[in-house]
């Protein structure tokens, strides 16, 4: 016998039982962009290498250890998307969607990243994200907040989530903190674990999010960003604040925060949970208006942010909110006999053309009436369709309740009009 093929690690399949889940989560996510006016854009998978070096960072860690990088047959070093805002700055430039214009999109798609799989993180992962380019001013960076906070309002889970939220200011700003932080880590070489060590003169401000204890008892003696940020940043930073407390959004500001990405400036979130162990962000953006610019289009300002629909999808199990999933079938259409069988098919096609959004489940492979009630009560339907001799005969269909109810007759008039009923319910 063959050896079995498998799954690579990491890259999971979603199956059945799960793909209601993920498609409950999905349908949320679209009509909440949509309420808000926003645009779907797709882009591809793969991508030329310096599509990312060039906006994520050659010193992040995701170029640095996690990305997915081949060698094509024309030689070009092609990578597989670890993130979705590079990708739609790349398409939004390339298309001419982004020059002196407003645009707001959003996305959902697989991501890859070359990590330790763990609970929550996957090496192939999939994330929704909203971006906004062509506004400059705090009320988009509101706005962006305002929908994140919506969602999980609509999904049930407001109590279970909660805001952090920072300014890192503009690339100058923080290029005089990064002075200084240097100096201060520096001085305290013996304090610093090794990843902290590694970043401490390419990516500094990493060190900031170290998970170190010690690392973090630290930091609370180092130089504060905020010490370096202009009138035009704290001002900026300032009136975010101001509208989200209008809005009724509870947040806090964590002057620690800062973004894995190096195209982030000024506005900086995340949206964290304490229900999922290690893995507490759900949600994290921030605004990036110099991204454009980087990967060869004009300067264009941009905010937005992205969620793993993995980690999201395991929030809303972990709190119980798949109980009461839509169900397979509505009705189950049972039929002894082959001119029953004909006659059954026919009414079901019938019956999704005339009743809409009505899910009827066959009944195919044969089988006694024992067998064929067993599969109808397992297909979690509210009634089973019975069609025999009988029926034909007569021109009526019995309809029998599989969740408690009265068994009775009617014809193909009656039970459109009652599963119509049904549907609406």
């Amino acid at each position: 016998m063959a050896k079995q093929i498998q799954a690579i690690r990491g890259m999971n399949d979603c199956l059945p039982a799960d793909t209601i889940k993920w498609q409950q989560v999905e349908t949320t996510l679209r009509q909440l962009v949509a309420s808000y006016g926003y645009q779907e854009i797709r882009t591809p998978i793969v991508e030329m290498l310096n599509l990312f070096t060039r906006g994520i960072g050659e010193v992040t860690d995701i170029v640095e250890k996690e990305m997915y990088c081949f060698e094509d047959r024309n030689g070009d070093m092609l990578g597989l998307r670890p993130e979705g805002t590079a990708s739609t700055v790349r398409a939004g430039n390339e298309h001419g969607l982004l020059y002196n214009q407003e645009q707001r999109l959003w996305y959902m798609g697989p991501m890859f990243r070359h990590e330790r799989p763990q609970k929550g993180r996957y090496r192939q992962f999939h994330q929704f994200g909203v971006e906004v380019y062509g506004l400059a001013g705090p009320d988009i960076d509101s706005e962006v907040l305002l929908m994140s906070a919506a969602l999980w309002e609509q999904l049930g889970i407001k109590e279970h989530v909660r805001l952090e939220l920072n300014t890192i200011g503009n690339a100058d700003e923080r290029a005089l903190f990064r002075t200084a932080l240097i100096a201060f880590l520096e001085q305290h070489l013996d304090k610093l674990d090794e990843d902290s060590k590694r970043r401490l003169h390419s990516n500094p401000l990493r060190v900031l999010d170290s998970k170190d204890a010690g690392v973090q008892a630290l930091l609370a003696d180092a130089p504060a960003l905020t010490d370096y940020l202009g009138e035009e940043s704290k001002q900026h930073f300032q009136t975010l604040c101001e509208l989200l407390h209008a809005a009724g959004i509870e947040y806090t500001v964590n002057p620690r925060l800062v973004r894995g990405l190096d195209y982030y400036n000024r506005t900086v979130f995340e949206w964290v949970t304490d229900s999922l162990g290690a893995q507490g962000t759900v949600l994290a953006g921030g605004r990036y208006d110099s991204l454009v610019g980087q990967l060869g289009g004009k300067d264009t300002p941009a905010v937005g942010f992205a969620m793993g629909i993995e980690r999201l999808v395991l929030l809303l199990d972990t709190m119980g909110k798949f109980d009461n999933l839509p169900r397979q079938a509505d009705v189950y259409l049972c039929a002894m006999g082959d001119a029953a069988v004909a006659a059954g098919l026919q009414l079901a096609q019938q019956l999704r053309q005339q009743v809409p959004g009505l899910k009827v489940m066959s009944h195919c492979g044969g089988g006694n009436f024992k067998k064929q009630m067993k599969r109808a009560d397992k297909s979690g339907a509210e009634l089973a369709l019975i069609l025999g001799e009988d029926e034909l005969q007569n021109g009526v269909i019995t309809v029998k309740p599989l969740r408690g109810g009265e068994q009775s007759q009617q014809t193909k008039e009656q039970l459109i009009e009652s599963l119509a009923a049904l549907v609406q319910n």
